[in-house]
């Protein structure tokens, strides 16, 4: 997770050349753990790249995947309506009423797929990479680390802290590299580059400069430092802003968040969620594509499914939401318990 241009370049060659029909498994002679394995190392590649793969299926995957497998429901039952058109012959009744049923369908689905990484975005490193205020997790990990980051106005220093809906993240400003001045090497740099063109000038003239013309270019330089002075001055009450080269396309804000630059924090108002073809997680990959569904496939086949207590004592600090909405009851969902092929089902769909 960074903005490197490398992985730009990595991420368009996967988007618009013949490498992306590595992933068409339509037509791929692949067998189906192939197939789930590639999945699963492309997604982990840009989903918490920096996690051990046994830290990551033990704490960061969900209690319960969302169920990606696509499922026809059934008509209610005792519901004949459908068959009662048919039968008086109201075939336009019948078929508007199908047709109905078949959008209600279609807009029930949503790309949950990709919410299986909803418990990464919660780190507050990842927290602060989404906010745009590193241009790398690692460097926002690293401000997290030394002090220079702040929850709910007291100083944090644990990175694998999951923060909770209602939280806000402070960063020191003087901390942000985006908010830096320019080297002062940069500045000589430039200095040289016009002491250079002069030159050039001076050289196509094929003359030398009269005691007049140096009188005058020795009072230019007086004359102009004024206005760079003045321009100097007016910068000094501004603060810098220095992006780094190709960054545009990783600066956005998602919905889940909402940002304040003017004080360099944040809020983390909800958990990430998915409604009919849109999904809040940022991906590279399409969040309800093969190459999503065949993760899901994988992690729910290997993810650890018990618990000890002397694990549970291991887990990295997992915030809980406090806050408290007036006029909305906190629900609780009880996880089905058994062996049973029915409730390992329920444990895996969505409530």
């Amino acid at each position: 997770m960074s903005w490197s241009d490398k992985n730009l370049y990595n991420l368009y060659r996967r988007s618009l050349t013949d490498l992306k029909d590595s992933t068409v498994f339509t037509d791929s002679g692949s067998t189906l753990f192939q197939q789930r394995w590639k999945s699963k190392q492309l997604t982990r590649a840009y989903h918490g790249d920096f996690i051990n793969e046994q830290i990551f299926k033990r704490w960061y995957l969900p209690l319960t995947l969302p169920d990606v497998r696509p499922h026809s429901s059934a008509r209610r039952i005792g519901d004949d309506t459908e068959g009662l058109n048919k039968w008086a012959q109201r075939d336009k009744s019948a078929a508007k009423i199908k047709a109905e049923r078949e959008e209600g369908e279609k807009l029930a689905l949503a790309p949950v797929a990709s919410l299986m990484y909803e418990e990464v975005e919660r780190r507050i490193d990842v927290f602060l990479f989404r906010c745009c205020f590193t241009h790398s997790v690692y460097e926002a990990r690293r401000l997290v680390v030394h002090g220079r980051v702040m929850l709910n106005g007291k100083k944090h220093t644990n990175a694998n802290t999951r923060i909770a809906p209602g939280d806000m993240v402070s960063v020191d400003p003087a901390a942000i590299r985006f908010l830096r001045e320019k080297s002062e090497a940069t500045i000589d740099y430039e200095k040289d580059d016009v002491v250079e063109d002069v030159d050039e000038v001076s050289e196509s003239t094929g003359e030398e400069p009269s005691t007049i013309d140096k009188s005058q270019a020795s009072d230019e330089p007086q004359a102009s430092a004024n206005p760079l002075s003045l321009k100097k001055s007016d910068s000094t009450e501004l603060t810098p802003f220095n992006l780094p080269p190709y960054a545009a396309p990783f600066i956005f804000i998602p919905a889940y968040i909402e940002v304040n630059f003017a004080t360099c924090s944040a809020i983390f108002v909800r958990r990430p969620t998915a409604r009919y073809e849109y999904s809040e997680i940022p991906s590279p990959y399409e969040a309800d594509g093969e190459i999503m569904r065949l993760s899901w496939e994988w992690y729910n086949k290997v993810r650890p499914r018990m618990r000890s207590k002397s694990q549970l004592a291991r887990m990295p600090d997992n915030r809980k939401e406090t806050r408290v909405i007036p006029g909305i009851k906190k629900k609780e969902l009880h996880l089905p318990v058994g062996t049973s092929l029915k409730a390992q089902m329920a444990r895996n769909s969505v409530y």
